[in-house]
């Protein structure tokens, strides 16, 4: 079994803000496969189905964005999965054009302090993770206020291309694995 893991932030203060862009593939995963997301469990709003034949957990942590590493960390623990090879997590990136996606097997937190509580929670970097590009503040803007911001008009609809392949990329990540998902979709 798979978890995929969007981040966010709850409540509708922070719908279609930058931040929330994992929450938004989540949602997009979830309509694509008919997953409905209608339970709570582990401090998370959750849907159980399959994506190409492998049964998925959907979550999106209701811990607001900064505290996600604890329903991760309750995730993998209750299901008893290996985040190295069973988890994904999707979130937004300010480093990533928006437009761009980058997946990734392990790595630092860059900074994301979404992905600082995980890797502190799991107490590993090693896990699949899909960055959804949300671009970079503007020079004297406070970067708090970007990644709580919303996107232009031209920006949304670049987002609403971005939500389908990070569905592809999700879906490519648990069908060929890592390194194939990779070479399809980083660096596009």
């Amino acid at each position: 079994m798979y978890i995929i893991v969007g981040l966010g932030n709850p409540g509708v203060e922070y719908a279609g803000t930058r931040h929330n862009m994992g929450f938004n593939v989540v949602t997009r995963i979830s309509d694509d496969y008919n997953i409905p997301i209608r339970t709570r469990e582990h401090r998370s709003l959750c849907g159980k189905g399959f994506i190409e034949g492998e049964k998925v957990l959907l979550a999106m942590p209701q811990t607001y964005m900064n505290l996600s590493g604890e329903a991760v960390r309750s995730l993998v623990d209750y299901y008893k999965i290996d985040p190295e090879e069973e988890l994904i997590v999707i979130y937004d990136d300010i480093s990533l054009d928006i437009g761009r996606i980058r997946i990734r097997a392990k790595g630092s937190a860059g900074g994301h302090n979404g992905i600082k509580n995980i890797i502190a929670h799991l107490g590993t970097d090693v896990f699949p993770r899909i960055k959804i590009g949300v671009g970079d503040k503007e020079s004297g803007r406070d970067l708090r206020d970007h990644v709580l911001g919303r996107f232009s008009k031209e920006e949304n609809e670049k987002m609403r291309e971005m939500l389908g392949e990070g569905c592809e990329a999700c879906r490519d990540l648990i069908m060929y694995g890592i390194n194939e998902a990779m070479n399809r979709h980083n660096g596009h």
